[in-house]
């Protein structure tokens, strides 16, 4: 490897760095905890079974799963200004990265909800619960401790999803990298270096989750005692 290519990617690394600290973790960041609340509202309403509210949830997950998110980004960015609808590029990918990931993170919190024995909500209200307690002291937690390791994953594989943010001019790490090969023609070695710090980015989540899988497998022991 030649100096001069040392010398760039040495340069070129804080360049790429820099938008992965203040624009591609943010996003991942905001747009993975509006997915929470929006898996969470959504699976409960499907949990429910509140038909015409079950019918709402299942069409909104059908389109969000069955559309491509790069397709959904083109549209919430430059679709909806013929409608008058102006949104910067920042929240648009947000809207767009929340909603997605909610019905896919749906999908899991119902799964996880459902893995609930019915005995133990039933006991809940025996001891007089009311559905709101049932709800946040039996249920959702011992959702959230099955959901864990799957949206876990999820929350990985965004920090890669976020650089189609790059398609609707979010200054993210990939746009950072696309603009230095444009100046400099090495796609080759400043493509791959890209892809070690999103590997990084990804690596250091895999070891929170590791982290998190073991504290909640601790604390589980300790109620079953």
């Amino acid at each position: 490897m030649s100096q001069r290519l040392l010398e760039l990617l040495g340069d070129s690394f804080w360049k790429i760095l820099l938008p992965g600290l203040t624009m591609t973790i943010p996003l991942t960041l905001i747009s993975f905890s509006l997915a929470l609340i929006i898996a969470i509202f959504t699976a409960l309403i499907q949990y429910s079974n509140v038909p015409v509210l079950r019918k709402i949830a299942r069409f909104y997950i059908w389109v969000a799963r069955g559309t491509p998110i790069l397709v959904q980004l083109y549209v919430v960015f430059y679709g909806l200004p013929k409608l008058g609808i102006m949104i910067d590029p920042f929240p648009a990918a947000v809207i767009v990265f929340s909603l997605n990931e909610g019905a896919y993170s749906a999908e899991t919190m119902r799964a996880a909800l459902e893995s609930i024995p019915v005995g133990q909500i039933e006991a809940g209200y025996c001891v007089g619960m009311n559905y709101f307690q049932v709800m946040t002291r039996i249920v959702l937690p011992q959702a959230f401790r099955t959901a864990f390791p799957p949206l876990s994953n999820s929350l990985i594989a965004m920090v890669k999803e976020t650089s189609l943010a790059a398609n609707i001019t979010v200054t993210e790490m990939f746009m950072a990298t696309q603009r230095i090969v444009a100046r400099t023609y090495e796609p080759l070695a400043l493509y791959i270096e890209v892809a070690l710090i999103y590997l990084l980015i990804s690596t250091l989540l895999t070891r929170f989750q590791r982290f998190g899988e073991k504290k909640l497998n601790v604390f589980e022991d300790k109620l079953r005692r």
